[in-house]
């Protein structure tokens, strides 16, 4: 059995590397001579100090396997940064970052929005409720208020807190939404958090039929039409 869920879980892992390594080069198409470079480059100044030193063997050995790490390191980064490119922008891309956020958030997408495809999600952690909008910041400013009302009258001293993701003065770039949370003050005890997950959920949200998808949405689809 365990050789056989072996089996079945590297053909995956080895799938997304390929799709992470394809969809990187559409954005980046030195990828590859890029990270061939930094791990070729890694072993080579290893091997070098190696025979300065009289130990080719060892530090070549130390070599290869710093040269691989370095190489998955430095693709991790241009990867991610490449996907962040080609979501920023897209309805539904702040969404898609609040899902793959660490632990000890509860988010929620989409509590509010707009026919527009602007819409507020809702990520609650210890720093308090955090209301994040994307879309157009003129339709965001009113939708986002209305929202902070009413997270503040059913959370009582609870602190409200609310982001808009952009480029703009005083927005917050879509690839630094999740550190930008990560890094926020925890004023809050993990028991009140469980509490204000309980009594939101309880209220209920605008989830059902809400004209926004939840994750970034393809450039040429369109949008469900009304009943």
């Amino acid at each position: 059995m365990a050789r056989q869920e072996t089996t079945d879980e590297n053909p995956g892992r080895l799938k997304q590397i390929r799709l992470a390594y394809t969809m990187t080069k559409r954005v980046d198409p030195k990828i590859g001579l890029i990270i061939a470079g930094i791990g070729l480059g890694t072993f080579a100044v290893l091997l070098v100090i190696g025979f300065l030193v009289g130990h080719p063997i060892a530090l070549g050995v130390l070599g290869f396997f710093a040269g691989v790490l370095a190489a998955v390191v430095v693709f991790g980064r241009r990867a991610e940064k490449a996907a962040f490119g080609q979501m920023d922008g897209q309805p539904g891309a702040a969404a898609a970052v609040l899902n793959n956020i660490k632990r000890g958030w509860t988010v929620t997408p989409v509590v509010a929005a707009t026919r527009q495809q602007d819409a507020v999600h809702r990520a609650v952690g210890r720093p308090g409720i955090v209301l994040v909008g994307e879309g157009n910041i003129n339709r965001l400013r009113p939708l986002m208020a209305a929202e902070k009302r009413k997270m503040s009258k059913s959370a009582g001293d609870v602190p409200v807190i609310d982001i808009i993701v952009g480029d703009g003065e005083g927005q917050i770039p879509l690839k630094r939404l999740q550190m930008h949370l990560t890094k926020m003050p925890r004023t809050l005890p993990a028991s009140q958090v469980t509490q204000i997950n309980d009594r939101l959920r309880a209220m209920g949200d605008l989830m059902t039929n809400a004209p926004i998808p939840k994750g970034p949405m393809p450039k040429n689809a369109r949008m469900p039409k009304g009943r």
